[in-house]
């Protein structure tokens, strides 16, 4: 059973997250900001109007979530009252001290991720790396890794990209994961993932290491202002691939977005390439090619921003491109972190999306000290 220390330890974070969130004048803030939306002529401007309502959502959700933390502390703290007079078991309010405690590490959590980015969606890119059929299999394997992650949270997510491999797998494919803080807890996947195992592909039954690397960038939305020029974009279109026969794509629905970048702090110049075929409508597509590239184009001011700001924290963090940062051993019943040493043996958990472990190891090391240098 808990003890009274527990009890009291509760209690006390969740009067320190009353302060941290400062949830008296968050209060006062959605009075406010919901006082502006009376006004006759709100909804004439929709755009601003959309902006407007979802300020006031992102205010009420941390004030929803704190009241559900303190809403769960106050029933555990009548429990304790109960139990000392025989009215419930003890496996009851083990549960409920259960429960409170794993809704205050959520929120704990969620107040770590205060960067401007760390509330958007998420663009997730997957490539496999050298190797073949082994890299291209390991690669659809972390794919479905993160689609079940997303599902169980309640994410929307589409597949604005694929690539199939030669004979399995996949060589690429890009996937935007829409909902409150995907990026905040999702960037600490960028880098590359690193697969053992004895290869179904290999005749001989040999132990053989693959790679993939995931790329993550913050999904934009209408609150973010990007500058794309006009004048440096181009388009190609393409039939998208699919089903033959009657479903077969007889119009030139994919599209392909080249965007003549060049780096406003070094002058170096890159071509963008971004390729969608998440459906059969042309505008649509460039429309969601067009809102990947507000979001490429934004995480590499973002990155500078990071760079310029907090230049210690991101060497040690080191998520930059081409790092490795988990490993993923099969036979070994084993998936290790190295940037935080977390591991578990359930290795099949993990592949069924189950990284919660390693997300909140993650911003448990390394978020505080970002929350610490702003």
């Amino acid at each position: 059973m808990i003890t009274q220390d527990q009890l009291k330890d509760a209690s006390d974070r969740t009067a320190a997250l009353k302060r941290y969130l400062d949830i008296d004048n968050k209060k006062i803030q959605i009075e406010e900001e919901e006082l502006r939306t009376h006004v006759p002529d709100f909804w004439e401007h929709p755009q601003e109007a959309q902006i407007q309502m979802k300020k006031i959502k992102d205010l009420q959700q941390w004030v929803n979530g704190y009241t559900e933390v303190a809403k769960a502390v106050d029933e555990l703290s009548l429990a304790w009252d109960f139990i000392k007079e025989g009215l419930i078991e003890e496996e009851e309010i083990d549960k409920l001290y259960a429960q409170a405690i794993e809704q205050i590490e959520n929120l704990e959590l969620k107040n770590m991720l205060r960067r401007e980015e760390d509330k958007l969606g998420v663009v997730l890119k997957i490539n496999s790396g050298a190797g073949g059929t082994e890299s291209q299999d390991w690669a659809s394997m972390l794919m479905r890794m993160y689609m079940r992650w997303a599902e169980k949270h309640g994410y929307k997510l589409s597949i604005s990209n694929l690539l199939d491999g030669d004979e399995a797998g996949i060589k690429s494919c890009t996937i935007n994961i829409e909902g409150d803080f995907a990026y905040g807890y999702l960037k600490s996947e960028n880098g590359v993932h690193r697969l053992v195992r004895v290869s179904p592909y290999n005749a001989q039954g040999k132990r053989m290491t693959s790679f993939a690397s995931v790329f993550v960038t913050p999904l934009v939305d209408d609150t973010i202002e990007v500058k794309v020029e006009p004048a440096l974009l181009s388009w190609d279109t393409f039939r998208s691939g699919g089903a033959g026969g009657q479903n077969v794509n007889k119009v030139e629905s994919g599209v392909r977005l080249r965007y003549q970048f060049t780096d406003p702090y070094t002058g170096e110049k890159e071509e963008i390439l971004i390729e969608n075929t998440e459906t059969r409508d042309q505008p649509k597509n460039k429309e969601n090619a067009l809102r990947q590239l507000r979001s490429i184009l934004y995480d590499k001011e973002l990155q500078h921003r990071l760079q310029e700001q907090a230049k210690v924290e991101a060497g040690k963090m080191k998520i930059e491109w081409g790092s490795q940062i988990r490993s993923y051993v099969f036979d070994d019943r084993r998936v290790k972190d190295h940037r935080t040493g977390h591991q578990t043996s359930d290795v099949g958990g993990v592949m069924d999306g189950d990284i919660d472990g390693f997300i909140k190891s993650y911003l448990m090391e390394f978020a505080a000290s970002e929350v610490e240098n702003q």
